[in-house]
């Protein structure tokens, strides 16, 4: 919906937007904010669309994973992939074990609500939370010894819940963001980066006036910080520009009275008991070095210091652009490459991944996008991880390869893949739950108890070694979704009861990664709005049972049955949400940048 819209303020109101007294500064007077409301529509990130995103010559982008909703990424010296996933509170962990690009282990090593900071550094695992930090070790395998509480304190959240953090010289340094547009606030650490000493200890504000930062950073050769702050709304589409700061110890850096190379805020003055107008306030604050169009919204940045890229490419920064939500034209849905000098200064913006957003894309004409990019990392072989944190997608950009992972060409059910058209014997499949193609009932949906339902078959052929279920959503953005998957189901089984245990081993069988990130069965869970989706519960008979590793998902089930289906057979329930008492059954957490 695109609607322009004009809010009338009169500054005498003090509890508008955070407006305080403004003493002899200023009159008080009648000011109008201006500003858009123009969300772009999600569509499916189709193999055609992903394709059709440019980058530099030579570059190229295919998927690495499919988990639901990653924001924020570490990478280990080992290789070894965390994301982070706000909405389910989970960390996962992902490994690309054969070194074909993409990822064949997804498995989850911690939970905590609104889990969204990560970072690594001697050999732990740093995680942050709207409240909390939390450290853990990291074991051989890549998972987490126990989770131990170092801050547990942080300001709450508001409007920018989603802190992040990183290591530098034993010290802790954690981004607090406003939780407000523009106000006063009341907590001094609120729009700050706060530092600490590594057990969480000596905590102090390490710079202010920083209204949401999430990517920072510091340069490889000159050691200095840089972060990607966001900009105020409401002072219209070109107003106010995302800033790359200088970030130093003890500077501030205008918000919330003084925004971009020292604009007074016409919105918001400085209280009145600090004695300062918003010119004296300018004054005392370090402007940007480097601007970027207004509402983009920066979110995570790295800067590049692998060997895959080309050398120009060396020691420049990359920063993750989400998207805006407020702007005609829209803005970010990007990721763009920040230039600096051979001294380790900044020079210049320029982009470096485009075309998530497309003119004119939804069904109805309106601007679309099939991806909003938030978390972004290098790996150990030097290309580069951007998150999609809405259609459930991570995405690996390499340099001179010709590497097209297998997972590129996955875009319908395991029924329809070539992996799997070497079966010729037909399996038949039913549930006593549901009727082929009819409802699944509530309690085996994950808005409620989430439970698997029962599931039989007949028709397996003699000679099969092993079975394999898997259940799929095709119906989704992403295509398909993988909502159950299971290996090694001894061949003389005939069916699974109601509620199978989502442990990692049942039985003989072995359970995978679904798109969550965790292991065993994840019930339907369509979009409120959505018509009813299918839901593909497949069984495959195999001729040999399959050597899979210890959170395989999707990709590395499917790379193991090639050749050796000889059956298989499906059934399928449809299963919609509507709009009813479940809404009010479901906490959703917010959906800030």
């Amino acid at each position: 919906m695109k609607n322009k819209f004009l809010i009338g303020v009169v500054l005498s109101l003090s509890f508008l937007l955070g407006i305080q007294g403004i003493s002899a500064q200023k009159t008080r007077e009648q000011r109008t904010i201006t500003g858009n409301y123009n969300d772009t529509a999600t569509i499916a990130p189709t193999i055609a669309r992903i394709k059709s995103l440019k980058l530099p010559a030579g570059f190229s982008i295919a998927k690495f994973a499919e988990i639901e909703n990653p924001r924020m990424l570490a990478a280990a010296p080992d290789g070894t992939i965390y994301v982070s996933q706000r909405e389910p509170g989970t960390l996962t962990m992902l490994k690309d074990t054969n070194g074909d690009g993409a990822a064949d282990v997804q498995k989850v090593v911690a939970e905590k609500k609104q889990l969204h900071g990560v970072y690594i550094a001697g050999g732990k695992m740093y995680i942050a939370t709207v409240k909390e930090v939390f450290v853990a070790d990291m074991k051989s395998d890549g998972t987490l010894g126990e989770l131990r509480t170092i801050i547990s304190d942080l300001p709450d959240g508001g409007q920018h819940p989603n802190r992040t953090l990183a290591v530098k010289d034993g010290k802790l340094y954690i981004t607090v963001g406003s939780t407000c547009n523009a106000c006063d606030e009341t907590n001094s650490e609120l729009a700050t980066i706060l530092t600490a000493d590594l057990n969480g200890q000596n905590r102090k504000i390490y710079a202010s006036g920083l209204r949401n930062t999430i990517g920072f950073g510091w340069h490889p050769v000159s050691q200095k910080m840089f972060g990607m702050d966001h900009g105020i709304d409401l002072l219209g589409d070109n107003d106010q520009e995302e800033e790359l700061n200088e970030i130093t110890e003890g500077a501030k850096y205008g918000w919330a009275y003084v925004y971009a190379n020292a604009k007074l805020n016409p919105h918001n003055f400085v209280p009145k008991p600090l004695g300062l107008t918003n010119e004296d306030w300018a004054k005392q604050n370090k402007n940007p070095t480097l601007l970027y169009t207004p509402h983009a919204a920066p979110m995570q940045m790295a800067f590049n210091t692998g060997a895959m890229f080309p050398a120009e490419y060396k020691n420049d920064a990359f920063v993750a652009m989400r998207g805006s939500w407020n702007r005609i034209p829209p803005s970010g849905y990007e990721v763009v490459r920040i230039r600096f000098d051979s001294a380790g200064n900044p020079t210049k913006f320029e982009p470096f991944l485009t075309g998530f957003l497309v003119k004119g894309g939804a069904p109805d004409g309106k601007d679309a996008h099939f991806a909003r990019v938030a978390g972004l990392a290098m790996m150990r072989d030097g290309s580069m991880l951007v998150t999609d944190d809405t259609n459930n997608i991570i995405y690996r950009v390499s340099y001179n390869s010709n590497q097209m992972p297998p997972i590129m060409s996955r875009d319908n059910i395991s029924m329809m893949m070539p992996e799997t058209a070497t079966a010729r014997g037909q399996i038949t499949v039913k549930s006593s739950a549901f009727a082929n193609m009819g409802m699944i009932p509530d309690k085996f949906s994950d808005y409620f108890q989430g439970i698997s339902p029962q599931i039989s078959w007949a028709g397996v052929p003699r000679e099969a070694k092993s079975l394999v279920l898997m259940m799929e959503d095709p119906d989704a953005n992403l295509k398909p979704v993988t909502h159950w998957i299971m290996a090694n189901i001894s061949p003389n089984v005939t069916g699974l009861p109601e509620n199978v245990m989502k442990t990692e081993r049942y039985g003989e069988a072995m359970q995978g990664a679904n798109i969550t990130g965790k292991t065993g069965y994840y019930g339907p869970k369509p979009p409120p709005a959505d018509k009813p989706h299918a839901y593909h519960f497949q069984i495959f008979a195999l001729d040999k049972k399959l050597d899979l590793p210890s959170g395989f998902n999707r990709q590395a089930l499917l790379d193991a049955m090639k050749n050796h289906v000889i059956a298989k057979g499906e059934t399928v329930g449809m299963y919609q949400r509507k709009p009813d008492k479940r809404e009010k059954q479901e906490v959703v957490p917010p959906r800030g940048k």
